[in-house]
């Protein structure tokens, strides 16, 4: 009877962290460059509303924190700084998680256009200067749960 009791116990424990299994982290995203592996706390914006908005009228950035841009489909897309009050890199980046190029130190409220190379589904930004800092460049992996579910068709 005891051991019953104990493999229903364990059964309802299961049961009850299953939905927290089925979440994803969306706040922590990994770039794993030739010189290590570069770990930021990010927000995901995926809606036009949040990519609209994104880090405008934001005066500081931790070193190790971005927003993660999630456009649903590979595509060209571009940026703009206008009412953003701090610098930027932006890295675009691939379906598969790949940066495929990266804009660095994006100037201050600049109505300038920066676009992709190319098609993207993601955009990466991080405050200016930072991806030179840790070495981080074009073919480098971007590793998180959005572009992992991406990469897979899920």
């Amino acid at each position: 009877m005891h051991s019953l009791l104990k493999a229903l116990h364990g059964a309802l424990l299961m049961l009850a962290l299953l939905p927290l299994a089925a979440c994803a982290d969306d706040s922590r995203l990994t770039i794993r460059s030739a010189n290590g592996d570069h770990v930021f706390a990010v927000e995901v914006v995926d809606t036009p509303e949040g990519r609209a908005k994104g880090l405008m009228f934001r005066t500081e950035l931790a070193p190790d924190a971005g927003m993660l841009f999630d456009f649903h489909e590979s595509r060209p897309v571009s940026f703009w700084m206008r009412n953003t009050l701090i610098p930027l890199d932006m890295l675009f980046i691939t379906a598969e998680g790949l940066v495929a190029n990266i804009h660095v130190n994006a100037i201050p409220q600049d109505p300038t256009s920066i676009p992709s190379d190319g098609p993207v589904m993601f955009v990466l930004e991080i405050p200016g200067g930072r991806s030179t800092e840790l070495g981080i460049k074009a073919g480098d992996r971007v590793v998180h749960d959005r572009i992992k579910a991406a990469a897979t068709g899920g």
